[in-house]
């Protein structure tokens, strides 16, 4: 029969396990981030780094930085996002849905014309008094929505800047996000579209034909921030995000990184 001291031992130590099991938990709970559908291919090479270095799972959501903003404004369980523009990131810092206090312009991406890659179409030079609507001929010209998307937020600015925008805005067939803008050029369904010189990159059956001015729209800025619902371990991802490991992987997609990277 076992004693009062070796009882009270057990009911301790059980008492001490509890304790720790619900941290635990947390803690193997993954991290959410909310990150602009360009990012995909980059981002997932950067979560599975993450992952090896640190034992975190991360579960990312990719779709137009409009659309993930107003999910979290809506209180979608996001602790990190990540925009392609810092509309949507000021619009989150105003409405108090992402800590300002860390945010950071991260990356940088180029605009670029794209045709499927069997395309007659060969290289253009894109500069003032370019006629789009021409080139596309009785085709569309597919992008991401130029009311919301960053992309299309960015090709509408440089066409307009160009004198373009005018004749080409009946073709414009508008995407639900960049990546969908992309598929359809891919797919044959449209002969040009205007995407990020990183969606270009990763899709075989595109070709670049020109690239934007850089004076022609607004810079192209991705910023991250932790949300207001983000866990510790939130903050440990973002700052992996600054390193020189995350650097690497991301200037191997085309991107350019912005800040001094961390060790």
């Amino acid at each position: 029969m076992l004693g009062r001291r070796p009882i009270l031992a057990i009911f301790a130590a059980v008492i001490a396990v509890a304790a720790v099991l619900p941290a635990a938990v947390a803690q193997e709970k993954p991290i959410v981030v909310f990150a602009a559908a360009s990012m995909k291919n980059a981002l997932d090479d950067v979560n599975a780094a993450f992952t090896k270095t640190t034992g975190i799972k991360v579960v990312t959501s990719y779709a137009a930085s409009s659309t993930l903003m107003k999910q979290i404004e809506q209180g979608a369980p996001a602790e990190v996002y990540v925009s392609a523009d810092l509309k949507w990131m000021d619009y989150g810092a105003q409405k108090k849905l992402i800590r300002n206090d860390t945010r950071v312009n991260l990356l940088g991406n180029r605009l670029v014309l794209i045709a499927p890659k069997d395309s007659k179409i060969g290289t253009v030079t894109i500069a003032p008094g370019f006629d789009l609507a021409k080139l596309a001929g009785d085709g569309r010209i597919a992008v991401g929505d130029v009311r919301a998307v960053p992309a299309g937020l960015y090709a509408k600015a440089a066409l307009e800047k160009l004198d373009a925008w005018a004749a080409a805005e009946p073709k414009m067939a508008m995407a639900e996000n960049v990546r969908a803008a992309l598929f359809l050029v891919a797919r044959g369904e449209a002969p040009l579209g205007i995407v990020y010189e990183t969606d270009a990159k990763i899709e075989p059956n595109v070709k670049i034909v020109g690239v934007f001015p850089e004076d022609s729209h607004p810079p192209i800025v991705y910023p991250a921030a932790l949300t207001t619902g983000a866990r510790p371990a939130a903050a440990q991802y973002l700052a992996f995000l600054r390193t020189q490991a995350a650097k690497a992987i991301f200037k191997s997609y085309g991107f350019t990184f912005l800040i001094k990277p961390t060790s």
